[in-house]
């Protein structure tokens, strides 16, 4: 680590010099202006005025690429916060007819991207999302929902026979997939530009690997929801083989997951170290209910079986993340002064 001593200008003015690799890697030359910012634990940021900029671009390079890395280096480009993003043939060819569906197929997965120009040999696409339009606690809110109403319907498609609630729930696992990439979106470039920290709803950067983890953790409970669905259209009668009792006793195990995965979440949002213990109570009540309900099944087929133990498990996996986004929430919770905590 450099350090860099403190100098006095005047009666009131104090003074550091800059790195003069950082200067020049940024561009930044007497008489340029530059952003500060003061931060929680006593940090001061400075940025330059390139960091600000709003319209950062990228191109990628269709060549040797096949649809798929075209695909993903487009949503990697849109998580990395650029606003605008070239799809580029090689010289004197045009695009392949894979590399445009892959841009489309891209367009569709990413909440406000879309085509701003096409030619043969090109096609530029920009993202109209703006920071301020969202807070990561509100997307982390919609996320936990999201994957509550998938896990409701297809758990209510094995109770009912409804295959069309299962599909319901599948459906919904685009938007859910949506929201955890433009939440990474946003912590990627909050992280970038401290100044953005406060458009999305934080008072500095120091939460943000937190909610990184978090919007993983909520983006499997709704890969465990799908999971669910998916054993609901594929089982015979898109039911599960049990008598009725042991369906409402899974029927009441997902509606004490669903609680604690809420519960988690809100203690997060409200940096609530009391909701965080409360999470761990409730787990605790529910921790072998996965072994009982399969303990008290009578004798089944082993297709059958698989897949009551295929729900169970997924509706355990989602609990135990839940008991992981409390953990996210103590951190963030004991960080500051509270009736538990005295920091000096």
């Amino acid at each position: 680590m450099e350090t860099r001593k403190v100098q006095r200008l005047g009666p009131s003015t104090l003074a550091m010099t800059l790195p003069a690799e950082w200067a020049q890697a940024q561009n930044v030359d007497k008489g340029d202006e530059v952003s500060i910012r003061i931060g929680g634990k006593g940090t001061l940021t400075v940025m330059p005025e390139s960091v600000t900029s709003e319209e950062s671009e990228a191109v990628i390079s269709a060549t040797g690429l096949d649809a798929d890395a075209v695909e993903r280096a487009i949503v990697a480009q849109y998580v990395l916060g650029r606003r605008i993003i070239h799809v580029d043939a090689a010289e004197g060819e045009s695009l392949k007819s894979s590399h445009i569906n892959a841009v489309y197929n891209a367009e569709t997965q990413l909440m406000g991207l879309g085509v701003i120009e096409e030619t043969p040999e090109s096609i530029a696409i920009r993202c109209s999302v703006d920071p301020e339009d969202f807070t990561l606690d509100n997307l982390l809110e919609r996320l936990e929902s999201t994957g509550s109403t998938m896990r409701n319907e297809a758990v209510k498609a094995l109770a009912h026979n409804n295959p069309d609630l299962a599909q319901r729930a599948l459906n919904r696992e685009r938007q859910a997939n949506k929201i955890f990439v433009l939440l990474l979106r946003l912590i990627f470039t909050a992280y970038q530009n401290p100044n953005l920290a406060r458009s999305v709803g934080l008072d500095d950067g120091f939460p943000l690997i937190g909610y990184r983890s978090m919007a993983k953790n909520l983006e499997l409970t709704a890969d465990n929801a799908e999971d669910i669905a998916d054993i609901a259209l594929e089982a015979e009668n898109h039911a599960l083989n049990v008598e009725s009792g042991t369906m409402r006793r899974i029927r009441e195990f997902t509606d004490q997951v669903n609680e604690i995965t809420e519960l988690a979440v809100e203690a997060v949002v409200e940096r609530d170290y009391d909701r965080a213990i409360e999470v761990r109570t409730k787990f605790a009540e529910i921790g072998d209910r996965e072994q009982e309900i399969l303990s008290d099944l009578p004798e089944m087929n082993n297709q059958q079986l698989l897949q009551v133990r295929e729900v169970l498990v997924s509706l355990q996996q989602t609990a135990q993340y839940a008991v992981r986004n409390a953990e996210i929430a103590t951190n963030l919770a004991l960080d500051e002064q509270s009736d538990h905590i005295t920091i000096t």
